[in-house]
């Protein structure tokens, strides 16, 4: 929650006039928040809550959504910079994507019998990420859990390590800020101090951290590491990567990554394959699922076959060899979601490297020219980017993995770009699909500026946040 805030009479006036013209323009998605408060629990809206904005503290609630756009329940129409927290890479409703799922609506949704979907699914997984073994599931956060879960039963040994400013899912084993010595605690209410001690919470691209792992080697099972972080993009330690492999692979560490957001956005073999580094255990979601819910946990078969005893064959002697944890859920395997990931593996497939080459670049040359601008007006606001990723920071504000506010006038500019059409959710970061286009970041540019001018006439300050 953001910090109370005295105003003068210009910046109140100007803030007392914006909040009624944004509430009458989104009415009712106001109207729909207060509707259903009781009944529906939802952390929206309070992400960033902030006193002073109380009375637009709502999210746009959509109506419909085709391509780059999406309109609200008013009909006000934004350019869609959020595209579904990352998972949509190509558009809403790319006819390829609709004519696969509506065709599997026509023959029905059986989830009891095995999917004749997932060995072809599997199959694609493995030809573009290089992971021989996948599993399904639901979530991300789900796929996390699990790749813990095989890394422990592989090892025999209890303790993980993670990263600070990293975001691995809400399973109360990653919800852990650094305590002494490194050990975890809860970072939220609910979280148990039993729960979290078992792992250690890392500086990310610290050489320090590499000699911590290094002298704690015989007790990890695994360090879980996203790679490029989405809340803290910059940072691309490569060489620390690289290190890390080698003292994972010297103590017999499972090394997972978490590629949730960056597999199949930024590469289609994810940033294993643009660092030029292998993991273990990979961790995919979000893109693959075409907007429906899916995870994947993706791996070497000594980690894999513990889902499923390893391999054996018919008509020989061959047992499965290898000790079996549980795992289950069931939808993981739900024939929508797996006719999703078939089409948009294809697709990727047949694009080609240009498809991922061509979106990069344009969020590359629009966070180029948007920190021009900052820059040479002396603003402290920057375009943080990794390939079609992309969020605001501060320079002077350390990146944290949750939400926890930005100053007013961080919050008055997003709230400023979404009345002018321009849709970000109100955790910060935004993700570009296939569908924008380069006038549609030139105006994205154009609105930035715009509101930033606006602001700065009102009393509001970029200069000192």
């Amino acid at each position: 929650m953001s910090e109370p805030l005295d105003l003068t009479s210009g910046q109140q006036a100007y803030l007392d006039a914006f909040i009624s013209r944004f509430a009458q323009r989104t009415q009712q998605s106001k109207a729909y928040k207060d509707k259903y408060r009781v009944p529906f629990a939802d952390m929206r809206g309070m992400l960033v809550f902030n006193p002073l904005t109380k009375e637009i503290s709502y999210p746009i609630v959509a109506r419909d959504a085709d391509q780059a756009y999406i309109w609200d329940l008013d009909g006000n129409e934004y350019l869609d910079l959020t595209m579904d927290f990352g998972a949509n890479l190509l558009g809403h409703k790319p006819p390829f994507l609709l004519e696969a799922l509506h065709a599997q609506i026509d023959a029905g949704m059986p989830i009891g019998p095995q999917s004749k979907l997932a060995g072809e699914v599997s199959v694609l997984v493995s030809e573009l990420t290089g992971m021989p073994r996948i599993a399904f599931s639901n979530s991300g956060t789900e796929a996390v859990m699990t790749a813990l879960r095989l890394a422990r039963a592989s090892t025999g040994r209890n303790k993980v390590a993670f990263f600070e400013t990293s975001y691995h899912g809400h399973s109360d084993a990653t919800l852990a800020i650094p305590g002494p010595d490194a050990i975890g605690v809860p970072a939220y209410p609910g979280v148990l101090d039993k729960t979290v001690e078992a792992s250690y919470v890392l500086s990310y691209g610290d050489p320090e951290a590499l000699d911590f792992i290094q002298a704690h080697g015989r007790e990890l099972a695994a360090v879980l590491v996203e790679p490029v972080q989405s809340r803290n993009s910059t940072l691309q330690p490569v060489d620390f990567l690289k290190e890390l492999r080698e003292i994972t692979e010297r103590h017999g560490i499972v090394l997972i990554f978490d590629e949730i957001m960056t597999g199949f956005r930024v590469h289609s073999g994810g940033v294993q394959a643009m660092f030029g580094v292998q993991a273990d255990i990979v961790t995919y979601g979000k893109i693959i699922g075409g907007g429906l819910p899916i995870g994947l946990v993706t791996g070497r078969e000594r980690f894999m076959d513990q889902i499923d005893g390893g391999y054996w064959q018919f008509g020989d002697d061959s047992m499965p060899g290898v000790e079996m944890t549980f795992y289950a859920g069931t939808f993981c395997k739900h024939p929508l979601a797996l006719v999703a990931a078939r089409a948009v593996l294809q697709h990727l497939r047949q694009q080609g490297p240009d498809l991922h080459l061509a979106l990069n670049a344009r969020v590359d040359r629009f966070a180029h020219k948007v920190n021009a601008y900052f820059e040479e007006n002396d603003l402290l606001p920057r375009i943080q980017n990794f390939g079609s990723i992309f969020r605001f920071n501060l320079p002077r504000r350390r990146s944290r993995a949750f939400v926890k506010g930005f100053p007013l006038e961080m919050e008055l500019l997003f709230f400023n770009l979404l009345e002018r059409g321009y849709y970000r959710w109100e955790g910060g970061i935004s993700f570009i699909s296939t569908a924008h286009t380069d006038a549609h970041m030139d105006g994205y540019f154009a609105a930035i500026q715009e509101s930033i001018e606006a602001l700065q006439e009102a009393g509001f300050s970029f200069r000192d946040l």
